[in-house]
């Protein structure tokens, strides 16, 4: 183990520094969230306000003490690797907590609810009974949206409203609603799932009741004043797309004329912005009461929250690498089904690709309380980016006063599906421009900014 790199880390959700052992309640607390959540670091021997290294006096004494606290108090039963290090010739002891397979795990001579706790950034949060299901959950494959909503009927999901949806993709049945889970068994029955429930019936309020999007958008950089607002009561799909809508109202920093075309420029990419709200719906904690998703637009920033830390197991680290967790499998499925999702557990890199791509800061990702926040900074830090192919489209379109996709893609050596693509990229990023009465115009242009 690599304590130097480890000492070159804050506290957070996988690393906590104790002085000492004298608190041994504080120590439980620490192993047993880690234990719940995601694992972590334990090192004992460090001050954690400024992380000099104190060290142990005795450590294999306290090797011991800690060894049987963990196992006389911890339910049930963990085994961490406890081992004795060496730093700048102080004695540490340093404890690796592994996620474990029978959450929940909980402090013994506590009732239930007091003795289980989790870890929300540097802090351990004593769990509440909806965080207890959750953990339990977790260990059984078993999703949230996929339990029956017992007392109900499959008329409770409106089948015209689902088959709106997807009319665009293909025909659906009744049948398809068991297929895609929206319709489950239980007990004989059939009966709506949570997942059809939230997505297709006109009732999913009175049963959730936290299930709409409150969206804002602030003068300055704090919510001291509002400028407008809005909330948004509709099915989760149609919330998608009005409450990308919303954002680019406010967005939107000027406008340019070219020609007779009056065309919009973003200071934020779309597509993060797309991918940001999708996610917020996708792994949304439905089963949580007091506040639905928000959306708060300021001046430097968008800000997209939603109920719910990580799936647990999973980090800020792990996200960012592309390593994802579904907790809601029915509503991530249908929204795959219709095209909102490509591919499972690239949402993320697309987000800060994006950004990076304008030129903006990385996405930041941070749990708070019981919500997850993204926030997609709009100021830039760098001129956007652009490669050489990009490069060769801009040039040729410049040169030529517009070109459509099919004049394009023989200049460039590219299909005309990658070429689309590219120049999706580059109307986001604000290089090129549609020409054309419409998005259906089959003498649609692509021209450049002036």
């Amino acid at each position: 183990m690599n304590i130097e790199h480890i000492l070159s880390l804050a506290e957070g959700k996988t690393v906590e520094f104790k002085e000492n052992s004298s608190a041994s309640q504080n120590i439980l607390k620490t192993i047993v969230s880690f234990s719940n959540t995601a694992g972590g670091v334990l090192i004992i021997g460090i001050r954690d306000k400024d992380k000099a290294v104190i060290g142990i006096e005795d450590p294999l004494k306290e090797t011991e003490k800690l060894a049987n606290l963990i196992n006389d108090c911890i339910s049930p039963k963990i085994a961490p690797n406890i081992e004795l290090a060496s730093y700048r010739n102080k004695n540490l002891v340093v404890i690796q907590v592994y996620p474990g397979s029978h959450k929940p795990y909980k402090i013994k001579n506590s009732d239930l609810i007091q003795g289980i706790y989790y870890r929300v950034g540097s802090t351990n949060r004593q769990a509440d009974q909806a965080i207890i299901e959750e953990l339990k959950r977790s260990v059984t494959n078993k999703y949230f949206d996929e339990l029956p909503m017992t007392t109900l009927n499959p008329e409770d999901i409106d089948f015209r409203v689902a088959s709106s949806f997807f009319e665009n993709k293909r025909i659906i049945s009744k049948r398809d609603l068991e297929v895609l889970d929206l319709i489950v068994d239980y007990n004989g029955k059939k009966v709506p799932s949570i997942g059809g429930i939230i997505l297709f019936s006109p009732e999913r309020e009175k049963f959730f009741p936290d299930c709409w999007v409150q969206a804002g958008r602030f003068r300055g950089t704090t919510k001291s004043d509002i400028m407008d607002s809005v909330e948004i009561h509709d099915y989760p799909i149609n919330c998608i797309e009005r409450a990308i809508d919303f954002i680019k109202k406010h967005a939107m920093f000027s406008y340019k004329f070219e020609g007779i075309q009056r065309t919009e420029e973003w200071s934020i990419p779309m597509r993060a912005v797309r991918e940001a709200i999708i996610n917020a719906f996708a792994h949304c904690d439905y089963s949580q009461n007091g506040a639905p998703i928000r959306i708060s637009i300021f001046d430097d920033r968008l800000e997209i929250e939603n109920p719910g830390l990580l799936p647990f197991g999973v980090t800020i680290d792990d996200i960012i690498e592309g390593i994802s967790k579904i907790r809601n499998k029915v509503i991530v499925r249908v929204l795959h089904e219709l095209g909102y999702i490509e591919k499972w557990g690239i949402g993320i890199a697309s987000m800060i690709k994006s950004c990076q791509d304008a030129g903006l800061p990385s996405p930041e990702f941070k749990e708070i309380s019981t919500r997850f926040r993204v926030t997609i900074y709009t100021r830039a830090i760098n001129l956007p980016k652009i490669d050489p192919v990009d490069q060769q489209i801009i040039d040729a379109i410049k040169n030529l006063d517009g070109l459509s996709t099919s004049q394009i893609a023989p200049l460039i050596g590219l299909s005309s599906r990658s070429t689309r693509e590219r120049l999706k990229r580059l109307i986001d990023l604000n290089y090129v421009y549609e020409s054309g009465t419409g998005p259906y115009d089959p003498n649609k242009k692509y021209k450049t900014r002036k």
